[in-house]
């Protein structure tokens, strides 16, 4: 392993100073509390020369007093896990359980968890009108919710709403104390794997038709806040935009979502629906939550493969199965419809989505099997430069008997690649293709001839 280098190394001075006042605060507030000291709270730090990724955003969302310090609040048990017990501490000079400052202990993690009670503590104190007005700092309007930075979650049955768990979703906990956004991993929490591809428009061959429909996908990636935001059509329009991609599998639409992301920069998540669906009651709105909450103002496109297993058209309600896959279908609807970026539906029919999608996406397009001269293309583009055909082999012929997607192409040339290796050849022989084809033709159950 190599040594990192200066600049790599994260630089923890400015997070420092950030605690170091967040520390300043706590101590002034229990003083005043106790009434040891009736000065205010210590002035914000000074952070005009920090770039790290937490001053930069604060500086950049212009952060007032109040919010920088619900921010500190919720980072700080990922940087400094016994940051409230040592105050709390060594302010009473003996371990107390001050009730006032709120906080919970985990399953797990046994320091102390801030609440919506320690915030308004920190904050305001018993100072009721500037209790109330720290509140908003909690509401589905600010900026913490809105981007889904920070949140105070419901607290438990019965028990006062600002017991709740005030907390820094984890993407933003790695970016603020390393000063690296980190990718996130497919899990049970987030049901998704990262899209990436190393072809480019040229390798994917459509019909015009269908390229154009594309094109439409293009446009709005690259104008879509202008639009919304600039020409104040958002009054008009709802956030995002929806597509459903119909067609045979292996006709491009995968590769098409990824190469969307690819050409604008976005990371593109292909979505296991199978790990999303589950057979306990509540768990797949549970699962979804997850999922959109984790994508939201991320920039990110969604891509749903294989949809019509979640998407299908509803069912009649014979039971009590029916009615709560009817409410999944429902609270599915209702999160595509409020995100804020791209959701591509793929399905390899049309007739399986629910009429309910339908009504609601801005393109429909349909990934049709390759015609003969597609077909030609890409077995013309899939074929190794440095690779020879032998002289029976006729691609064009090839290209208008066997009616072949690119998909099962790309998988006939690399069957006929890697057994030229095998028998160190540089020449593939219409036997390979043959062979290669009877495979493919195999897998869907056709005969070959």
């Amino acid at each position: 392993m190599t040594a990192r280098t200066k600049k790599e190394i994260f630089d923890f001075s400015p997070i420092m100073q950030l605690f170091d006042y967040l520390e300043s605060v706590v101590v002034r507030r229990l003083e005043l509390f106790f009434k040891k000291d009736a000065s205010p709270l210590p002035l914000m730090t000074d952070l005009s020369s920090a770039t790290d990724p937490l001053s930069m955003f604060i500086k950049s969302n212009n952060l007032n007093q109040q919010e920088l310090i619900a921010l500190l609040i919720g980072i700080v048990p990922h940087f400094k896990a016994d940051f409230f017990d040592n105050l709390i501490q060594s302010f009473f000079k003996q371990p107390v359980d001050f009730l006032q400052i709120g906080g919970i202990r985990g399953k797990q993690f046994r320091g102390f968890l801030p609440t919506g009670e320690t915030v308004l503590f920190v904050i305001a104190g018993e100072d009721w009108v500037a209790r109330q007005e720290a509140m908003l700092i909690f509401s589905d309007d600010h900026l913490f919710k809105k981007q889904n930075i920070l949140t105070l979650d419901a607290p438990l049955s019965n028990e006062p709403l600002m017991s709740g768990l005030w907390h820094l979703e984890d993407d933003w906990a790695v970016l603020f104390t390393t000063g690296h956004s980190v990718k996130p991993r497919f899990s049970a929490t987030f049901p998704a794997e990262r899209l990436e591809t190393g072809m480019d428009w040229q390798d994917l061959v459509l019909p015009k038709t269908t390229k154009e429909e594309i094109n439409e996908l293009r446009i709005w990636l690259a104008h879509g806040d202008t639009l919304f935001h600039d020409w104040q059509m958002k009054r008009y329009l709802k956030p995002g935009y929806r597509a459903l991609f119909h067609g045979a599998a292996g006709t491009g639409k995968t590769l098409t979502a990824a190469l969307l992301g690819k050409e604008t920069g976005r990371d593109v998540y292909r979505v296991d629906l199978s790990r999303v669906v589950s057979k306990f009651i509540g768990e797949t709105e549970k699962n979804l939550s997850n999922l959109f909450e984790r994508a939201e103002n991320k920039d990110w496109i969604l891509f749903f493969d294989e949809a019509d297993a979640l998407f299908g058209k509803r069912t009649g309600v014979r039971d009590a199965h029916d009615r709560y896959a009817n409410q999944e279908v429902s609270y599915l609807l209702q999160r595509v419809e409020i995100f804020n970026g791209l959701v591509i539906l793929a399905s390899n029919f049309k007739s399986n989505i629910d009429e309910a999608f339908i009504r609601r996406f801005q393109s429909i397009i349909h990934f049709p099997v390759p015609r003969t001269s597609e077909r030609l293309q890409l077995w013309q583009q899939s074929v190794p430069k440095h690779i020879s055909l032998a002289e029976d082999v006729n691609l064009k012929f090839i290209a208008e008997k066997y009616e072949l997607t690119g998909a099962a192409i790309v998988n006939i040339v690399q069957f006929c690649c890697l057994r030229a290796l095998s028998q160190n050849n540089l020449t593939l022989t219409i036997q390979d293709f043959r062979d290669g084809i009877a495979r493919e033709f195999g897998k869907e159950g056709k005969l070959f001839s």
